[in-house]
């Protein structure tokens, strides 16, 4: 975790840094503000724009283009706008550079308050840390490694992903009654997915010693009634037809099976196995069954 937090820390000072910027160059900023205020020179210009437009208001009275009424309105209008313009006393005083210190302090706070709120509720500490045990413990002794998983999935209580960590290491190490607690605890807390339930289902079959009980087939058929391609429940079945020798069926339910694997191990042990089962057949039939 320390890593993380390393992080976050970096990350909140870059933050800080900006927020605080503005506040540093505010000095400088009035400074100028205050300079230019004080130049005469956008004054004097206004002046000389207020003469040009005044000796053409002139000219045209003389020429009779307006009348002394106009003249006078459109002279009003004039001195109206020099005075907006050039008169310095309606300028509104600059504040201190020091002014509003405490808005970038609450803005410090609410900050850091707000991204430690934001990641207490959406972050995934117990993902990192249970990450964490599963690298350290990669190239550990296997009953280090469940030990070591079975600590923290019960530090995670409510972590299916730290259970799933731990699952498959007693299912390895032939610890079928330890997996059927971890997978009724998976269940407990993601639901009766068909995975989880063929899972449980093949736990308890290898665990009834390769024994296709009622419980078994209760867990089977709840299974494939959500799922009828569920691989693993599928490759059960072909496993109980297998040892009552009942080849084509198991060969069947194993082609099956075959189509719902991802992965090159699995699709290569079911090939093994039909394999196998060919020739039982074979042998059983007293007469060759053509590969496929």
């Amino acid at each position: 975790m320390t890593p993380l937090w390393i992080g976050i820390g970096l990350l909140l000072l870059l933050a800080l840094w900006l927020t605080w910027l503005p506040l540093r160059r505010a000095a400088g900023v009035r400074d100028a503000l205050t300079a230019f205020e004080a130049d005469d020179r956008n004054n004097a210009e206004n002046v000389a724009i207020y003469r040009q437009r005044l000796a053409a208001l002139e000219a045209a009275l003389a020429e009779g283009e307006i009348d002394r009424e106009r003249f006078a309105e459109d002279r009003a209008e004039l001195d109206r706008r020099l005075l907006e313009d050039a008169g310095g006393g309606g300028r509104r005083p600059l504040a201190a550079a020091t002014a509003g210190r405490w808005l970038p302090l609450l803005a410090a706070a609410l900050l850091v308050g707000g991204s430690l709120t934001f990641y207490g509720l959406t972050g995934s500490r117990d993902d990192l840390a249970l990450y964490q045990v599963v690298q350290r413990l990669s190239h550990a002794p296997q009953e280090t490694r469940i030990a070591g998983l079975a600590a923290e999935a019960r530090r995670q209580g409510d972590n299916p992903k730290a259970w799933a960590e731990l699952f498959p290491l007693y299912r390895d190490d032939g610890r079928f009654d330890k997996a059927i607690d971890v997978l009724d605890r998976l269940i407990e807390l993601q639901g009766r997915q068909p995975a989880l339930l063929a899972q449980l289902a093949q736990m308890k079959f290898f665990a009834a010693d390769r024994t296709l009980t009622d419980e078994v087939q209760a867990l089977v058929d709840e299974t494939l009634t959500a799922d009828p391609r569920q691989p693993t429940v599928l490759g059960m079945l072909g496993i109980d037809a297998f040892d009552h020798a009942r080849y084509a069926q198991a060969i069947d339910y194993w082609r099956r099976a075959m189509a719902g694997y991802q992965d090159a191990e699995s699709g290569k042990a079911l090939r093994q196995a039909i394999d196998v089962a060919r020739q039982r057949l074979a042998a059983q039939q007293g007469e060759p069954v053509p590969s496929r």
